[in-house]
């Protein structure tokens, strides 16, 4: 299970890397739980199965997790340009020892629905030499009375809190 849960964040880190440049922000999502669908596959192969994910956001939380990814990588290039609808990112990264260059795009409206594919091809380190990660994500509803902003519940119902998760990473000795 923690394997699939590193899979699962180093594909959600993978995915965003390239949409946030500098020039151009994906917007704030809208607040409340969202169901995302993600699909990676490799060159000739499916590597995981759809995984459904559920996360309650609100604007601070899509803003951190923004500072979050961007703070995860070493980039050489990350560039991002809006076209209508569409967010175009395209981004040269480390990602411990492996090098990812990556071109995604992202389009929806951000409060209701939005779709995310990337494709990400890597040199070095542990990582398939190619994978696409697909992102179909949709607004369910509020969060639920339980959770609050930052909470994902993973496949296999497995939670945590991103916000808990950087604190927890900001208090750890460098």
């Amino acid at each position: 299970m923690i394997q699939r849960a590193s899979l699962i964040a180093l594909t959600l880190l993978c995915t965003t890397s390239p949409l946030l440049a500098d020039n151009v922000q994906l917007p704030i999502r809208k607040a409340g739980l969202w169901e995302l669908t993600t699909q990676i596959t490799g060159v000739s192969k499916t590597v995981t199965p759809p995984m459904v994910m559920h996360q309650c956001t609100d604007e601070s939380v899509d803003r951190q997790m923004n500072k979050m990814s961007s703070d995860a990588m070493k980039c050489s290039k990350q560039e991002m340009t809006k076209s209508g609808s569409s967010y175009i990112g395209d981004s040269v990264c480390t990602i411990g020892d492996a090098t990812v260059t990556s071109h995604a795009e992202a389009t929806g409206d951000f409060n209701s629905a939005y779709s995310v594919k990337t494709t990400a091809k890597s040199s070095g380190g542990n990582l398939p030499p190619e994978m696409v990660t697909t992102i179909q994500a949709k607004w369910v509803s509020a969060c639920k009375a339980d959770q609050k902003p930052g909470d994902v519940v993973m496949p296999g119902g497995m939670k945590m809190n991103i916000t808990d998760l950087q604190r927890t990473k900001a208090m750890q000795p460098k």
